[in-house]
Order: C-alpha cells, then sequence, then structure tokens
C-alpha cells in the first residue's frame, strides 16, 4: 500500500535548480528519483467575478483574461522548460468551489437563462474537476442544476464526498448522468490521477440546501473514498475541498492518509513566497508560503495550496512523483500563484476572444443598463465594509433593516399577519463589502448591497426568551468574522464580548447558554431584557429574510412558521429608498457610524 511514514527523499543539489523535497526529509548524496511531473492548476471562488476585479484594478482579473493564462499554463506545463529530473509530464486544471455568487453579474445570468454567462466561461476555460461551495447552493438546487447543465462542452464532473442529493431529483439525475460525483480520475503518462472533492459541513446554515443531505463526518467521507480509488490501484491523489478556510485543511490533514495533494476553497487566502509578483494590494495579506504543508495520519508530508479568489490569479503547483506514486518533490521555481493581469501591466495577456464575446461583453452591457438607474441620492457614505457589517452597528446595516421592516409593515395586512417590531438583517447577507459614497444609489447599487434570493418574511409568536436566544446567536460569533452577526430596527441592545458565547447543535437546541447579551429595548421603550435576564412580557413578531427564518447562520427560530411576502430583499430596500425615504437617504436619518442601535461594551 501506498504512502509509509518510512520512505527516504534523497537530494543535495536541486536547491540550486528551484526544485524542493518535501520538508523534513532526509537529504542523501542522490537526488529522488521522480517518474512523473504532475502540474495540478486550480483557483477557487470565482463568485461571478467574470468582467475584472473592480474598484481601481480593473487590469487585473477577469475570465476573458484568466482563459488565456490557463491555456498558456497548460501548454507550457506539457511543452515547456522541463522541470528536473527530466519525466513525462502532465496537467490538470480544477476548481475548489463557490463558482458563482448573487450579485448584479449572476442576476444578469438569471435574466438571460441558461447557460448562465458563469457556466459558459467556466466551459471554455476547461476544468478537470469543480468542488461544490456552499455559494453553489445560494439559490437552491434547481439553479445549481441549471448551473451544471449549461456545460455542454468540456462538462467536468462537479465533485463532493460528503452530500447526499437523493432527495433532490434535479441533482440526483446529475449524479446518475455521473455530471456529480464523489470523485473522479483523471488518464495521465503514468496512470490515472484521483481527485476527491468535499464541501463545508456548514452548508445547511449558510447557504439553501433544501433537501440535499450533509455528512459533517468530512474526513471519514473523504478516507473511504480513498480506499475506493486505492483499490482501483490509483496510487496519485488530489482532494478539492470548500472547508470555508485553509485552516479548516490544515487541520483536517492528521485524519488522513493517501491524499497527496489539497487544493482549498472558500478562505481567499493568498499564499506567495518571495519574488512573486502579486495583485497590488495583495503584498499586505499575505497569508503564508506557496504551498503549506501538514503532516498527515501516517506521518507523510502534504502540501496545501489555495489563491485569492475572484479569477485574479491561476495557482500552479508543480509536483514530481515516484513509480509508486509518492509525491517526492515540488518544483519550487514554477509553482505558486500566478497573476491574472491585462492593461499596461508587464505581465499583462490578452483577453480570450470568446469568452470576451459571450461572456465579458453582454455582462458590461447588463451592468451599464442597471447603473444607469437611478433610483435615489444619498447624503452620506454608507458603510458596507466586510469587517464593520459583520461586527458592529453601520449606517448602511441600518438602512437595510429599516427596508426589512418597512417591507413587512407595508405588506403585512395583505398576507393577513402582524405588522412586526422588529427586524433582523445578518450581516453576511450584505455583500458589497466597501463604504458606498454619498451620491446617486442605482439599481446596480441595491444588488450590489443585497444579491441573494432571499425574501421578506414575517414570523410571529416569537417569545422574548426565543428573542434573547435569537440576540445571542447574532453576537456568538463576532471574533469569527461570521455573517450571523445582525444589522437591526426597531430596537437596541447592548452585548458584553466578555460574557458566555451560546453554543447550538445542528437542530438549533442551545448546548452552551449565552451571557452575551445585556439588555435590549423596542424603540417604543418597552425593556425586553434587563442585565441579561428577559423581562416577561407579549410576544414580539419578526421581520427578517426567509434564510434565517429557515435556521440559516443557526438562527434559532427552529421551525416557527413564518410568511413570505413576495419581495426579494433587494427589492424592498429598492423600494424603501424609493417610496419609504422619498428617493433620499439623510444624513439625520443614516448619521455615519450608526445611531446607537448597538452597544458593545468595553
Amino acid at each position: 500500500m501506498k504512502k509509509t511514514a518510512s520512505y527516504i527523499l534523497t537530494f543535495l543539489i536541486i536547491l540550486s535548480l528551484g526544485v524542493g523535497l518535501l520538508p523534513n526529509s532526509t537529504v542523501q548524496a542522490s537526488q529522488p528519483k521522480v517518474a512523473f511531473w504532475l502540474t495540478v492548476l486550480h483557483n477557487n471562488d470565482g463568485e461571478s467575478d467574470l468582467i475584472n476585479l473592480g474598484r481601481g484594478l480593473e487590469d487585473f482579473g477577469g475570465a476573458a483574461r484568466f482563459k488565456t493564462m490557463v491555456d498558456r499554463l497548460k501548454w507550457d506545463a506539457v511543452h515547456g522548460k522541463p522541470p528536473v529530473p527530466s519525466a513525462p509530464r502532465s496537467v490538470v486544471m480544477v476548481s475548489s468551489g463557490d463558482n458563482f455568487l448573487a450579485g448584479p453579474e449572476f442576476n444578469a445570468s438569471l435574466e438571460k437563462g441558461v447557460p448562465f454567462y458563469d457556466s459558459i466561461a467556466m466551459d471554455l476555460i476547461g476544468y478537470d474537476a469543480i468542488a461544490l461551495g456552499n455559494h453553489d447552493f445560494d439559490f437552491g438546487p434547481d439553479v445549481l442544476a441549471d448551473f451544471i447543465q449549461g456545460f455542454s462542452v468540456s462538462k467536468p464532473p462537479f465533485l463532493s464526498v460528503n452530500l447526499d442529493f437523493s432527495a433532490e431529483p434535479r441533482l440526483q439525475e446529475l449524479k446518475n448522468q455521473k455530471r456529480i460525483a464523489a470523485s473522479t480520475t483523471v488518464k495521465t503518462p503514468a496512470g490515472r490521477v484521483g481527485i476527491i472533492g468535499a464541501t463545508t459541513p456548514m452548508l445547511p446554515y449558510i447557504s439553501s440546501p433544501r433537501n440535499v443531505r450533509v455528512n459533517d463526518m468530512v474526513a471519514e467521507a473523504i478516507m473511504a473514498e480513498v480506499r475506493r480509488l486505492e483499490a482501483m490501484k490509483i496510487n496519485k491523489i488530489i482532494l478539492i475541498s470548500h472547508l470555508q478556510s485553509i485552516t479548516e485543511d490544515l487541520s483536517m490533514v492528521p485524519y488522513l492518509s493517501g491524499i497527496d495533494i489539497i487544493i482549498a476553497g472558500g478562505g481567499d487566502e493568498v499564499l506567495a513566497n518571495p519574488g512573486q509578483v502579486l495583485v497590488p494590494g495583495d503584498e499586505t495579506r499575505i497569508f503564508g508560503s506557496y504551498p503549506l504543508w501538514a503532516t498527515d495520519s501516517s506521518g507523510v508530508q502534504v502540501p496545501v495550496v489555495t489563491t485569492a479568489g475572484s479569477y485574479s490569479y491561476v495557482g500552479r503547483l508543480v509536483a514530481g512523483f515516484d513509480k509508486a506514486g509518492n509525491l517526492v518533490m515540488i518544483d519550487e521555481s514554477q509553482s505558486g500563484p500566478v497573476r491574472v493581469a491585462g492593461g499596461n501591466q508587464p505581465d499583462a495577456v490578452p483577453p480570450h476572444p470568446e469568452v470576451q464575446s459571450r461572456v465579458v461583453e453582454p455582462l458590461i452591457e447588463a451592468l451599464n443598463e442597471m447603473s444607469m438607474n437611478v433610483i435615489g441620492v444619498s447624503e452620506v457614505p454608507l458603510d458596507g465594509t466586510r469587517t464593520n457589517i459583520r461586527s458592529r452597528e453601520t449606517n448602511l446595516g441600518n438602512l437595510t433593516a429599516d427596508a426589512l421592516r418597512w417591507q413587512a409593515a407595508q405588506l403585512a395586512g395583505l398576507y393577513g399577519v402582524s405588522v412586526p417590531q422588529v427586524a433582523l438583517q445578518n450581516g453576511g447577507g450584505i455583500r458589497n463589502a466597501s463604504v458606498i459614497p454619498a451620491g446617486n444609489i442605482t439599481e446596480l447599487t441595491t444588488f450590489s448591497i443585497l444579491p441573494f434570493p432571499n425574501f421578506v418574511s414575517i414570523v410571529e409568536g416569537i417569545s422574548r426568551d426565543q428573542f434573547k436566544q435569537i440576540l445571542e446567536n447574532a453576537v456568538s460569533r463576532v471574533e469569527f468574522g461570521d455573517g450571523r452577526f445582525a444589522q437591526i430596527s426597531g430596537f437596541r441592545f447592548t452585548w458584553d464580548p466578555a460574557g458566555t458565547a451560546q453554543i447550538l447543535d445542528s437542530n438549533g437546541n442551545i448546548v452552551t447558554v449565552g451571557s452575551r447579551v445585556r439588555d435590549v429595548f423596542l424603540d417604543d421603550g418597552t425593556q425586553v431584557v434587563g442585565d441579561g435576564s428577559v423581562i416577561p412580557g407579549p410576544d414580539l413578531t419578526v421581520a427578517t429574510i426567509d434564510f434565517l427564518a429557515r435556521g440559516g447562520d443557526q438562527y434559532p427560530f427552529r421551525g416557527a412558521a413564518f410568511t413570505t411576502v413576495g419581495v426579494t430583499y433587494q427589492q424592498s430596500l429598492r423600494n424603501y429608498i424609493q417610496s419609504g425615504l422619498g428617493g433620499v437617504i439623510t444624513a439625520a436619518q443614516y448619521p455615519e457610524g450608526g445611531q446607537g442601535r448597538i452597544t458593545r461594551l468595553p
């Protein structure tokens, strides 16, 4: 059986050639016997950023340039300067998930219909395997099925070893057709290479998989698939995973064996080595070297890599294997993130003509139309930066929560439900990740802020005890930057980060009681919580989005009945600005820094 901890890697002089032994290797006088070189090209978290990186980085990224770069790297992997020592070569191209994302670009895809722009671009790029990430389920299983069916040329398998699709007919049919699988194999001159996919066990809480069942024993599921592939005499295995951060992958390696290379997704980390050219600004956020290393359960060193998302880099790992399928070398001179650049950059590549004409140009036209539709004006900059929106009150957070409560109040009578006193919007559902300057607010702006297919919903009969638990959930993981942090309307509250963080099980039941929420007051002055204790009184009616009402981000509504009022949260924001505010977001109503709705104790 392959992968014992005892094999000895050898070489002395090849560091000067830019080829590295695995860490902690014993150095001998002769170099390792590489029988096969495999170049793994990879990316992750493309997230529908198909045009370019934007925000002053228009010369970087974009699917059309990315396709050109991938084609060049594929050619170079097989026909370019060979690594040392010489051996047969091959190349694979993989994605580690979050292949599309809600927003104005994907809204244009939904209006266009199948095939979506993301499907066209990725189909033309040409992948050997694609992992399923959490955002791939954001619009539900049917839209994911549409996305997959839009691949008509390359038809790569979509992989996840820990998802069960049997209760979702369209996805199960794709699995029956082998368009979805736990793993796949790719033919090379040195035999088949196995590729296994894995998806975060947090999927039910952070996306909308509906009846897709998730096995949260990810390492065990991976190992079962490794054993199946090894029984097929496959001795080179890659894991493409979307576990939300490379830290998760590194921490899982000690529970694995038989995996040669791990390509992580979901964390947007930048891995780079000295001298490698990066997108401007990425120099300050390097997470670690390329690759990182972790020791598996057999004592074998495993390289773990990832790239920043948005088609900004093509990751390239050049790996040398011996005849037994053991990874014995990484060609450091050719491995690392390869920047995707255009314009007048010294490493610029031209956009691929077909991707440019079929994807980029129609998307630009669609976004231009949205940007011309002015729906209002803001007198004040609106703060939607990721760090702030997930940790503190901001004026944009207040605006979106107010829009939910206003829209719910407008429609409650039509649906025969109570007018809500309060509203909650999770910070993770606010996606513009920037400060929107004062000035015109367009339809495009509202899609950038609130891009998901979330519907305004009203939940009646929430007891005060349960409401406190809901708020405890909202502040339970602030230190981790979780999207569950709540932007609020109709009340104010105080919380203490020194208090105990609430912990829930998979059914929303309390495992550890939280004590962070100290005081809660409704806008009419009614006190709901005082000094951490619930004050008895009438139940509350809550306006929120259906994602949270269904238990997304672990919000403990626990199956409470809710009424969806037929308006998306993006539409509620547009309607509120136009009708509720008369087209003007004033500095008096929405001052910078917020209005004191959420107070964090020192």
